[in-house]
């Protein structure tokens, strides 16, 4: 009986890790390859439902965009903010201006009847400049009248 037991191998109480290393390694190229593509994008905080207007500072007016029906720019920043300027000048000022105040809130105020394609160039201008969040500017909607029987 003593040469069965000589022939027989011990229980290893350990677990073999190689292959789980070699999935995370997997997974963890898959990872990198995709995080990229998931983000590209422009970041902007949405309003909620019950939104709460963002508090202004009064020293530091916030800067405004506005795209009007025809998708003409305009800056509430310059010598002639009632003036149409291209994209080149929206980006030199908007970069003067929030290299001065970074933290100064950023809004778009775009017509309704502009494309959404503009808007998104707009703000892809904004972020370039360096605008970390993009509000809209909306209207409230009209009130509903009630009616008392």
């Amino acid at each position: 009986m003593a040469a069965i037991h000589k022939g027989r191998r011990r229980l290893m109480g350990e677990i073999n890790v190689v292959p789980y290393i070699d999935v995370m390694l997997v997974l963890l190229i898959i990872f990198m390859i995709t995080a990229p593509l998931l983000t590209q994008g422009i970041k902007v905080d949405l309003p909620k439902a019950a939104a709460e207007p963002i508090e202004a500072r009064p020293n530091e007016p916030p800067l405004v965009l506005s795209i009007d029906a025809q998708g003409r720019l305009y800056l509430n920043v310059g010598a002639s903010p009632k003036q149409p300027i291209s994209e080149q000048t929206l980006l030199v000022r908007a970069t003067a201006s929030l290299r001065r105040a970074p933290e100064r809130a950023v809004l778009v105020n775009g017509d309704q009847a502009v494309s959404y394609g503009r808007v998104v160039q707009a703000m892809v201008l904004l972020q370039q400049a360096g605008a970390r969040k993009v509000g809209f500017q909306t209207d409230l909607p009209p009130r509903k009248a009630t009616t008392t029987p």
